[in-house]
């Protein structure tokens, strides 16, 4: 009996601790559309870094790589005060050299605001001698 409810409560531990990850939420994700294939860019090393006002720094304060549909989904935890200014560095010199595709940007940075505590998406299309970026939702 004892056995049964240890496992029971061990399950409710386990499934509670999924189920809060599950529902962590983030301010800020991205997404990289290679318009010259038509496809996502999964594969992407995308460095994210805040500017210190102080003296004009950037501090690096995450990196990660873009999943199979080219996206990430999970920069800068919603529990915290985001407001100030990032930039974004894709590096997508090697996700082209890997194409076999000449290229002309080895990476681009994109330089915005967060003022809120709203949700920012900032993509890019991408081709080997250009892309454009906006604030999506």
């Amino acid at each position: 009996m004892k056995t049964k409810l240890l496992l029971f409560l061990s399950f409710i531990l386990f499934a509670s601790q999924w189920s809060f990850a599950q529902n962590r939420s983030y301010q800020l994700s991205s997404h990289i559309l290679d318009i010259n294939s038509g496809s996502p860019a999964p594969g992407v090393k995308i460095s994210l870094y805040k500017l210190d006002t102080t003296d004009n720094t950037w501090t690096q304060v995450d990196e990660k790589v873009t999943d199979e549909n080219g996206r990430i989904k999970d920069f800068l935890p919603d529990n915290a005060d985001n407001k100030g200014v990032y930039k974004l560095t894709y590096h997508v010199g090697p996700y082209f050299e890997a194409k076999g595709q000449d290229s002309f940007y080895p990476f681009i940075d994109v330089v915005f605001q967060i003022k809120d505590d709203n949700h920012y998406h900032v993509p890019i299309t991408l081709s080997p001698y250009g892309y454009s970026t906006y604030r999506g939702n």
